[in-house]
């Protein structure tokens, strides 16, 4: 139900349906994307060498795209792009024959990334709202409010800091060798994401309840009780 805030704005309340569902799907992708090829690569990289490490990290990428097509479950688009990303990566790094490379190169893309955010944020059309549309279906009408788009230029430069923090962080680990640029892409990198997308959506929550925009969760609806 819609009505009148006290800014003129029209007074919002969305349902956010199937919380649960967003969270352990972009769970698994972590997994699929970022933890088990980085473990793989180090724990192979230590026993066996860089190639044969490099290539279970590809013959991954291909198991993952292979299962989900056999048990015919959804490709979101941002499986595939961290899956082509990731085998750009492997491919670079056995081509120059460095795992330095491999862990260098997210770092970049970490910087790459913070200018996207920031520079988004600074032209008034912040990414994070296009990228909140992805994992969660919002009205139209949502992104026509003004407040809400002030809220996405605020999650747009946080989000843009978490990733120069990162890249900062990478190749901080690298000076420790590539066991600890791993470790920090693997782990490090996950957790800060983690916090980053919690920092986010408590700040954007806070900031849109504060300016009449209500988000609640989608609840079971429970059938009338038949007459008797």
């Amino acid at each position: 139900m819609h009505h009148r805030a006290p800014s003129g704005e029209r007074h919002l309340v969305i349902e956010i349906p199937h919380l649960r569902k967003t969270i352990k799907d972009a769970a698994i992708l972590l997994l699929e994307t970022v933890v088990i090829p980085t473990v793989l690569l180090g724990l192979l990289l230590h026993f066996v060498g860089l190639v044969p490490a490099l290539c279970a990290v590809l013959g991954w990428s291909a198991f993952v795209i292979g299962a989900r097509r056999l048990m015919k479950r959804d490709l979101p688009r941002t499986l595939l792009l961290c899956t082509v990303m990731l085998v750009g990566r492997a491919a670079v790094a056995l081509i120059t024959s460095s795992a330095v490379v491999y862990v260098l190169q997210p770092a970049l893309g970490s910087v790459l990334m913070f200018l996207i955010f920031v520079g988004s944020a600074v032209l008034g059309r912040p990414i994070t709202a296009r990228l909140a549309n992805d994992f969660v279906r919002l009205p139209a009408e949502l992104f026509k409010h003004r407040t809400v788009n002030r809220v996405f230029v605020e999650v747009a430069l946080l989000w843009g800091g978490s990733r120069l923090i990162d890249a900062a962080m990478t190749i901080g680990f690298l000076h420790w060798g590539v066991e600890a640029g791993l470790m920090s892409r693997g782990i490090l990198s996950g957790l800060l994401t983690a916090l980053t997308v919690a920092v986010c959506a408590a700040h954007g929550w806070r900031k849109l309840r504060r300016s009449g925009v209500t988000l609640r969760l989608a609840g079971r609806h429970t059938p009338a009780p038949a007459p008797a």
